[in-house]
């Protein structure tokens, strides 16, 4: 049996994301995709009683080694995020440091969870996205209100 040619709409990777999502690299939708991201991983509930925000990687990180790597996962999607919107290497690589710290030191039984609770990677690299939008593409500026 002859081997099929593969789909052109699909050998190239960017030609999938494009066709997932259709407007990836305009930056006030970045800022809307990467917010949202942020905003399920670091605050999503609220603890009664402490009134302390905390989201899916608190929680999820409190599953043994397979939390920290799905948590993980879902934080690069925001590094890859930023390296399609053409951000500098270096501060790339900063928001890989904040990335590795909390999946490291996350991966620690009882004192990563608590880290976890405390040391907000996806919140920082949040910061460090929106600088950016704001310095390169003020039209994506929102203010809260």
């Amino acid at each position: 049996m002859a081997p099929s040619a593969p789909n052109p709409r699909f050998s190239d990777p960017d030609a999938l994301f494009d066709t997932l999502i259709p407007d990836r690299r305009d930056p006030a939708a970045l800022r809307k995709r990467v917010e949202t991201l942020e905003i399920i991983l670091e605050r999503s509930f609220v603890i009664p009683g402490i009134n302390r925000p905390v989201g899916l990687d608190a929680i999820v990180g409190l599953v043994p080694v397979v939390g920290d790597l799905i948590t993980a996962a879902m934080g690069a999607y925001l590094i890859w995020e930023a390296r399609n919107l053409g951000m500098p290497k270096w501060k790339i690589w900063r928001m890989i440091g904040n990335l590795g710290i909390d999946t490291a030191l996350g991966a620690i039984p009882l004192a990563g969870d608590a880290f976890d609770f405390l040391f907000r990677s996806n919140s920082r690299n949040l910061r460090i996205i929106k600088k950016h939008l704001d310095k390169h593409h003020p039209g994506t500026t929102v203010i809260d209100q």
